[in-house]
């Protein structure tokens, strides 16, 4: 059993980015210039056993590419992509759920995450985040973006509520 910094005993919501996080941050390009990804089916699992606690989930991207809209869809998690600017994405969608800020947890993998890493109360790298991502956050997870990444924060929320 690996020791990871406790996750806060009340998370308001858990917010993701989505390449990187739920990707291996490869996109697969055809020559008609569609575009694809590849995503874990066990984070897809993490997901549907968190939704039994009513936690807000949101993935907010940069990306515009519908695929994002499309993965979030399967998972009924509700997505803002196509958003270049994050942080006052995010405060918007905390604010009209009335959502503590401090309370929420943000995963992220790059740059672009940084603002939204520093305003939540507990942000989170995966394991193979880029190193200033990794040093901003409170927990870098075991799992690389696309391994398994999802699934392991998933089941540290988990953790504290049974």
């Amino acid at each position: 059993m690996i020791d990871h910094p406790p996750i806060p005993p009340r998370v308001t919501a858990l917010i993701f980015d989505f390449d990187g996080v739920f990707t291996d941050n490869k996109v697969y390009v055809f020559e008609d210039g569609r575009e694809a990804v590849a995503c874990n089916r066990s984070d897809g699992y993490g997901i549907s056993m968190l939704r039994k606690t009513n936690i807000p989930l949101l993935v907010l991207s940069a990306e515009e590419n519908p695929v994002v809209a499309a993965r979030c869809r399967k998972l009924s998690i509700e997505c803002i992509h196509g958003v270049k600017d994050k942080l006052p994405a995010l405060r918007q969608w905390l604010a009209d759920r009335k959502l503590n800020i401090q309370q929420a947890v943000y995963v992220g993998n790059d740059i672009n995450d940084l603002e939204c890493m520093a305003a939540v109360g507990f942000p989170v790298a995966v394991a193979d985040a880029f190193p200033s991502v990794k040093a901003a956050a409170k927990l870098v997870l075991q799992a690389s973006g696309g391994n398994g990444a999802v699934r392991e924060v998933c089941d540290l929320i988990l953790a504290g509520y049974r």
